[in-house]
């Protein structure tokens, strides 16, 4: 499902919205997760899981193409964990 795809599921559940105003809401939750992650805290939607972020360390990785070692740095990147519902309907399809 794409983020248009979302915001046309959004406004056909609630009739009494436009799909401008679920673009709206759909682009104001993207952009909450992302500030709350941006500043290293957590979100935690009950049912559907938790985004959070993962610290990696720095390494020596391998250029595929060439087979040199590059070094690549530390970095922070986000993660998500499903929720137990979430799980549950995905396991029993």
């Amino acid at each position: 499902m794409t983020k248009s795809e979302l915001i046309d599921a959004v406004s056909a559940a609630n009739q009494d919205i436009t799909r401008k105003e679920a673009e709206v809401v759909v682009g104001t939750v993207f952009s909450a997760i992302s500030e709350e992650l941006s500043q290293g805290g957590r979100v935690e939607l009950r049912g559907f899981g938790s985004f959070s972020i993962k610290n990696r360390d720095s390494r020596t990785g391998r250029n595929p193409k060439t087979g040199e070692s590059v070094f690549v740095p530390a970095k922070a990147v986000p993660h998500f964990k499903p929720g137990k519902e979430l799980r549950e309907r995905v396991d029993h399809k």
